[in-house]
């Protein structure tokens, strides 16, 4: 039975592969855009450079972690490994590990951070931004390391790059810890990125440049310029515009009713809202164990379609979730592409207003009133496709069945932070919020114990923030509190135990370690660390 397995592992993986190869002989990103030639001469791919070693490593799970192998760097020129993987393959006492690892130099894991009881949290946060730097510069032309003009910060563990929407929550503590040079570098990678790529992929590897993530680089700008004013963010415009265009499939007008692309859906009124979009048919490199694993009892004819699904989802940032099945359930439902998400909506109507902002501050007054009409449009769009007056909730919409998907999650707190949610709207939010999501630790993803990450008992940071802002602009000041009290509270109660920042938390039983996801929960952690300096900072004002 086990041999049979493996077979059937090692065939599908290798039917993939090949697919693979031939689709992404020159990847393009979805939108029409050929990012090899865009890309530095040599771009290493390890499923398409290496594509049955490839596959043999991760099929054999020589490493725990699927992400180990495509960060490993190879020693020498990838077809010279692939011609001696496949002389010495069948070789009686071959062991595949042994190849590797003479072959292969694998990542350096992050040192484990060791705190003395005697340091605070406070203390401790402030102190550890040095430990999640990095240095732009590539080691190899061989790395799946896309190079940076300037340093960053990873959010820790086995994250070693810099991560698209984490850096946002990253940005507001350097801002809160005068580190604000380093936030600046880490804008100018992202701008840096848009000029190279057309969008921001999620994350500076080879194998994240097909897909983005929650659109965040407006709120960045934001960030900065309420710091140092607009003169300080005015030079980015250009690249704002041009990820605009890419979440508006690079429309310059509004096609016809009933028209749906990649990342632009419009409806048969007319009205166009967006949707996060799989640009590829196959598992993720960084996934491919697990990703092949779940789509063997699937139709074959139904794969390409999961995959898709899949990559849809990473491309949210909430990968996995309940959200996203058509059942509340079962990864196997996934249809991440038929939905619309309350958080994309919100953030592109923060998008289309700071663009707006930006035009008007550089008296390009046609150009503002463009973006300003379209995010007064967005927030109509908002309020009719995505609250649900019967329970006073932001849902996301199903535009394939034309209604919403009754799925309660924090994501509604969206609307309230970028200020596009009416006032009865915020206040049935909040309600919704307090009697519902709000845990002991924090508040909660969502009501459904899947076992996925992004689901009950977990609490994750940006959402802590999200909701702690919006409520903020609404004036819940109590509710806000609380909440960033219990998060902290939790935050310092697992910190004092292990001396360490973690990347979710478990926010229902705050005694028990948070769970799912593909890994094991990571230290570090970029985004906990920024979230946990701002409700300090919070928090203090209030004394």
């Amino acid at each position: 039975m086990y041999c049979m397995k493996r077979k059937f592992f090692m065939g599908l993986a290798i039917t993939l592969l090949l697919v693979s190869c031939q689709k992404q002989s020159a990847i393009n990103d979805g939108n029409g855009m050929n990012i090899a030639a865009t890309q530095p001469a040599i771009v290493y791919r390890p499923d398409v450079d290496i594509p049955e070693l490839f596959a043999r490593v991760q099929t054999e799970m020589i490493y725990p972690d699927s992400k180990t192998f495509v960060d490993a760097i190879p020693k020498e020129k990838p077809a010279s490994i692939m011609k001696q993987y496949t002389a010495e393959k069948d070789r009686v006492g071959f062991d595949l590990k042994t190849f590797v690892e003479q072959h292969f130099e694998l990542p350096a894991a992050l040192p484990v951070t060791h705190v003395s009881n005697e340091t605070n949290m406070q203390e401790h946060l402030k102190a550890h931004w040095i430990n999640l730097l990095r240095n732009p510069q590539k080691t190899s032309e061989y790395s799946t390391l896309v190079q940076l003009p300037h340093p960053y910060i990873v959010p820790g563990g086995r994250f070693r790059e810099m991560f698209y929407w984490d850096s946002y929550f990253t940005i507001v503590g350097l801002l809160q810890s005068d580190q604000d040079q380093l936030a600046k570098d880490m804008i100018d990678n992202f701008a840096y990125l848009i000029d190279q790529y057309g969008f921001i992929p999620n994350g500076n590897r080879t194998y994240f440049l097909t897909r983005s993530q929650p659109p965040f680089f407006a709120a960045m700008l934001k960030l900065y310029a309420q710091k140092h004013g607009m003169d300080s963010v005015i030079e980015y415009l250009p690249q704002l515009e041009k990820e605009y265009t890419f979440w508006m499939d690079n429309q310059k007008t509004i096609p016809a009713k009933n028209s749906k692309g990649n990342h632009l859906i419009v409806l048969g009124n007319g009205d166009y809202v967006n949707r996060y979009f799989g640009a590829q048919d196959v598992p993720r490199a960084e996934a491919f164990n697990k990703e092949t694993k779940w789509a063997q009892d699937l139709a074959e004819n139904d794969r390409a379609n999961f995959f898709k699904n899949l990559r849809a989802a990473c491309e949210s940032g909430w990968d996995f979730s309940s959200r996203w099945y058509a059942d509340g359930k079962t990864k196997t439902t996934i249809n991440t592409m038929d939905l619309i998400p309350v958080d994309l909506s919100s953030l592109l109507y923060s998008l289309e207003s700071i663009l707006a902002e930006l035009h008007q501050y550089k008296h390009q007054q046609e150009r503002a009133d463009f973006y300003s009409k379209r995010a007064a449009q967005r927030k109509v769009f908002i309020q009719t496709y995505h609250y649900d007056a019967a329970t006073g909730t932001y849902q996301d919409y199903n535009f394939v069945t034309g209604e919403r998907t009754g799925q309660l999650s924090i994501a509604m707190a969206f609307p309230l932070f970028v200020n596009a949610a009416t006032p009865e709207a915020a206040k049935s939010v909040a309600k919704h919020i307090k009697e519902k999501l709000l845990m002991p630790g924090g508040v909660v993803t969502t009501l459904t114990a899947s076992g996925e990450q992004w689901d009950y008992p977990n609490g994750w940071a940006p959402m802590q923030y999200i909701t702690v802002e919006g409520l903020l602009q609404y004036n819940q000041k109590p509710l806000a509190l609380d909440i960033a009290k219990r998060w902290l509270a939790l935050n310092e109660r697992v910190y004092r135990e292990e001396g360490k920042m973690m990347e979710k938390y478990n926010v229902v039983d705050t005694h028990i370690k948070a769970g799912g996801g593909n890994y094991p929960n990571q230290d570090g952690f970029g985004w906990t660390n920024g979230v946990d300096i701002a409700f300090y900072n919070l928090l203090n004002q209030q004394k």
